[in-house]
């Protein structure tokens, strides 16, 4: 019976939700399937494009003409049932469309130009083989192969006859190593041993070898022959022209974790963790998809809770995904996951290479992993028969992504936990508000941790006043208190942590004569000196240029650096205590591939005495000899125009003061401040989480903010500044007929940083309760102003966005 496709189309210059209908040629009736990219004709000139088809139906009263498919892109389905669904939702979610969204879950590999080997594994027909593959084991195919040849490919995939590789740019190419294996059977080896010279004795020994290898099922490894036998590569080469032996290449993963990993095993629970592991593994064993926050104290044993439960749940046949916020938590999470559950697992972050992320990939689709341990995008790994997601930190902004298609993970995993009847942990010192509004309302089930599992108590805090000890001293980054702690903890072998959010050398440079201060020439910002390069830098748009010795615009020589950067305190701390061993860990010393995990390890390793670094320090780490925390500057967030400013000031100040005192010995933390009465401040000095979501709580309800109001996000850019807010005056101008009087629009107003990469930015932000019409109208505009685009607008929409500046 004739089938009809309804295919999602990729068109660059004007996206659609809409499918379109093609019709299924006759040589592809019952092999296309949902999730299957096509090649499609599009538009008047049949341009050809990809496509994802989203239903496959028979054809039954249609009798018009259709366009027809004219190739697909792969032989079984990019993406399963489960994250076809998903992409829909999301995409209706996140004001985006469809086909970014089902582009997004794919790795990056399959979203680039490639090539594609079908490679024999099973013997099949010698006429099959002579049509199909030319007589050859491999074959490089593409779209245009013919729909006959596609068609016998796919039923060799179904049975399981071949494997299909992707190959891009030479970036993701499956990884092959040589093997060796006999060509002759022992009979066969054994007259060839009976031909040699008696002198030959090397090859008498290869012909030995060879036979011990006939009943081996695999090829063994030439790399595993070179190091475990006496053969040298010579050897093998003669064997191989002598025909005893071939040589054939195999498929390896690329291991981003090929280091030998400890195994850790299970740890006595406490009475708190083992009633929330029980909680959640009753949720799992009745199928339920119920959300539980965990909010416990720093060092409460969080990863404990979330690996006992992992455990129980691969022993109900289940699968497990784990999220972590960020590359910099990554590695000792992995350790302490792959140390309890080995070659099950598989991980997924931006630090990984391409390669890696494609044969990770590979390995969770081909159900080769059933835990997966990652960042953000993780959220979307094609697991099957999930039976828990974890989601540590849940609190972290690095969760939510900044581009099209704009989701929040946390989001994600419950609906796919929703999907799956399955629980989701959200875990956290430091739960965000709207989470924790939720658990308050019962929606989510709230577990409390609030014992550290060593029975120490939290580290003590010092609130040092800045503004006092900038009377009795000279100006310095560090106060008296400060310096004393760490050249206390350096005599007795302990280490500290050191907090500064701010990397570079110094803020900026500004000159004492005439006041000004170098910009950037594409950002309303200014650079920021970086001493190692002898450079100042853009952090927005990455222009660089020389540090300058007069000033610009008077030609004075009274350039003065100000501010304060990770290299500058660097710099300043090795000057007042020369003997201390300092690593610094920031965006510029962490740039290289496995370098987070490199500084970690020499700290780990006591290859120095103080780790200096931004946010990226403040969660996650555990070193069971780090006894002194210290914040040089706890003001830093407060004075963003950001509603968000204080809960971040406070959950950051927290998490970091969780790093002290995690094994046997006390901690101690001491917060440098100019604004030390802040509440923020004041509330984790006493570890007060429940006390600061009062608080703040109150805060957000006299101002009208989450979680009290739902947002949304509406940005206009444009390279000219009186054009991007036109725009974005009418697109508020089309918004505020549809909107009740309950709902406010604030804007159009310029961002805090109007410019950026020489484009001007506009933004509105709608707060609302309940506006029916919002949706459709958001969507309306999502479609309507693409044609924006080609006049250099960029439209943006963000929902429940996590910033504001």
């Amino acid at each position: 019976m004739p089938q009809i496709a309804k295919v999602i189309v990729d068109v660059p210059t004007m996206q659609t939700n809409r499918p379109y209908d093609y019709q299924v040629p006759v040589t592809l009736v019952d092999v296309i399937q949902p999730g299957m990219r096509v090649i499609i004709p599009f538009g008047n000139g049949d341009r050809k494009i990809q496509g994802f088809v989203l239903q496959v139906l028979d054809q039954l009263s249609f009798t018009g003409q259709l366009k027809a498919i004219e190739a697909v892109v792969d032989l079984t389905p990019a993406v399963n049932p489960e994250l076809l669904s998903l992409s829909d939702w999301l995409a209706q979610q996140t004001y985006a469309f469809q086909i970014t969204c089902l582009q997004t879950m794919l790795p990056s590999v399959m979203r680039a130009k490639y090539t594609k080997t079908a490679t024999l594994t099973d013997e099949i027909p010698t006429d099959l083989q002579a049509s199909l593959f030319n007589g050859n084991d491999e074959l490089t195919f593409d779209q245009n192969l013919a729909p006959d040849k596609l068609k016998q490919l796919m039923q060799l995939q179904r049975q399981g006859k071949i494997s299909v590789t992707y190959h891009v740019d030479n970036r993701a190419q499956v990884k092959q190593l040589t093997a060796i294996e006999p060509a002759l059977s022992f009979e066969q080896l054994e007259e060839a041993r009976m031909g040699l010279r008696k002198s030959a004795q090397k090859q008498s020994q290869l012909i030995s070898y060879l036979q011990t290898l006939i009943d081996q099922e695999a090829p063994t490894l030439l790399k595993t022959i070179l190091e475990k036998t006496t053969f040298t590569r010579e050897n093998i080469r003669i064997g191989a022209e002598k025909g005893w032996l071939r040589q054939v290449k195999v498929e390896a993963y690329r291991n981003p974790y090929a280091n030998a990993v400890q195994p850790t095993h299970k740890m006595t629970l406490t009475s708190e963790q083992e009633t929330a592991v029980d909680a959640v593994v009753q949720s799992a064993s009745t199928d339920a998809s119920e959300v539980f926050l965990i909010e416990g104290v720093t060092g409460s044993g969080k990863t404990e809770v979330y690996l006992q439960t992992i455990d129980a749940v691969l022993q109900q046949g289940k699968t497990a995904l784990m999220l972590v916020p960020e590359i910099a938590l990554t590695p000792q999470m992995v350790q302490r996951v792959k140390g309890r559950f080995g070659d099950l697992v598989a991980v997924l972050h931006s630090g990984l290479s391409e390669g890696e992320k494609y044969d990770e990939w590979r390995r969770i689709e081909r159900k080769e992993a059933r835990v997966v341990v990652g960042a953000r995008s993780a959220v979307f790994a094609p697991l099957e028969d999930i039976g828990v997601i974890i989601m540590d930190e849940e609190h972290e902004a690095s969760y939510k992504q900044d581009e099209s298609p704009r989701y929040h993970a946390r989001d994600v995993a419950i609906w796919r936990s929703q999907y799956h009847n399955c629980p989701v942990i959200l875990g956290s010192a430091t739960p965000s508000l709207e989470s924790r509004a939720r658990a308050q309302k019962d929606v989510y089930h709230l577990i409390r941790l609030t014992q550290r599992v060593n029975q120490q108590a939290l580290p003590a805090v010092e609130l040092v006043d800045m503004r006092e000890a900038m009377r009795v001293q000279k100006a310095s980054n560090f106060s008296p208190a400060l310096l004393a702690g760490i050249k206390e903890r350096m005599q007795k072998g302990e280490q500290s942590v050191l907090l500064l959010n701010r990397r570079g050398f110094s803020s900026f440079i500004m000159c004492r004569d005439c006041g000004f201060v170098l910009q950037c020439p594409n950002c309303d910002i200014s650079l920021t000196l970086h001493m190692d390069t002898h450079s100042m830098k853009c952090h927005y748009c990455g222009h660089e240029e020389a540090i300058p010795k007069i000033c610009p615009s008077c030609q004075s020589r009274q350039i003065r650096y100000f501010g304060t950067g990770t290299q500058k305190v660097e710099a300043e701390l090795q000057e007042l205590i020369p003997e201390a061993r300092i690593l610094r860990m920031d965006v510029d010393t962490t740039r290289k591939k496995g370098a987070h995990a490199k500084l970690l390890k020499k700290f780990g390793d006591h290859e120095a005495d103080i780790l200096l670094g931004t946010q990226m320090i403040a969660k996650g780490l555990d070193f069971p000899d780090v006894t002194l925390v210290g914040v040089i500057n706890a003001d830093t967030a407060l004075g963003l125009p950001d509603f968000r400013a204080s809960e971040r000031t406070f959950q950051l100040l927290t998490q970091v003061s969780g790093r002290a005192g995690r094994a046997d010995k006390v901690g101690q933390v001491i917060v440098q401040s100019y604004n030390s009465e802040n509440y923020a401040i004041q509330f984790a000095k006493q570890h007060d989480y429940e006390g600061f979501y009062q608080y703040e709580m109150a805060v957000r309800h006299r101002g009208g903010y989450p979680p009290y109001y739902f947002t949304v996000k509406v940005t206009v850019s444009h390279p000219e500044e009186a054009l991007a807010a036109k725009k974005s005056f009418q697109i508020a101008k089309q918004m505020r007929p549809i909107l009740s009087d309950q709902a406010l629009i604030l804007g159009p107003t310029p961002k805090s940083i109007a410019r950026i990469n020489n484009r001007y930015f506009y933004q509105i932000v709608i707060k609302y309760k309940q506006e029916p019409q919002l949706q459709a109208k958001l969507a309306e505009i999502l479609e309507t102003t693409q044609i924006d685009t080609r006049h250099g607008f960029k439209i943006g929409l963000d929902n429940e966005p996590l910033q504001f500046t």
